[in-house]
């Protein structure tokens, strides 16, 4: 079992920057894939990037690579995703989750946090 608190959303003008971190407890989070997606409303869950166990391997989506970054500090149990250059389209509830293996369907995570909400103004 894992459990995932989200933190660090806000209010940014667009093209500033903030950085999500997702703190983790459970006594394996540190052999877990985490991944970051984010929902807008009216919209579907979207897929954004995802880190396996040791940070050796990342993957993310099209729409978000080259400004967002997803890391991991097994140590603080806690995984990151720097968001930069935002833009007012970014305006979303960021979740972040986790699931025990690497590769295999971009959605399937078996544990999830709560959401939190990144607004960006234009």
């Amino acid at each position: 079992q894992v459990q995932l608190v989200e933190s660090g959303g806000g209010l940014v003008q667009a093209g500033g920057s903030l950085r999500l971190s997702c703190a983790a407890s459970g006594r394996t989070y540190n052999t877990y894939v985490m991944g970051w997606f984010r929902q807008a409303p009216g919209k579907a869950r979207e897929f954004l990037a995802a880190i396996n166990w040791n940070g050796g391997s990342t993957d993310y989506a099209d729409s978000v690579k080259g400004r967002f970054t997803i890391s991991r500090d097994n140590a603080k149990n806690t995984v990151y995703l720097q968001l930069n250059s935002l833009k007012p389209e970014d305006t979303a509830v960021y979740y972040c989750a986790a699931r025990s293996r690497w590769g295999g369907l971009r959605d399937e995570y078996a544990y999830w946090g709560q959401g939190t909400q990144v607004t960006v103004s234009s």
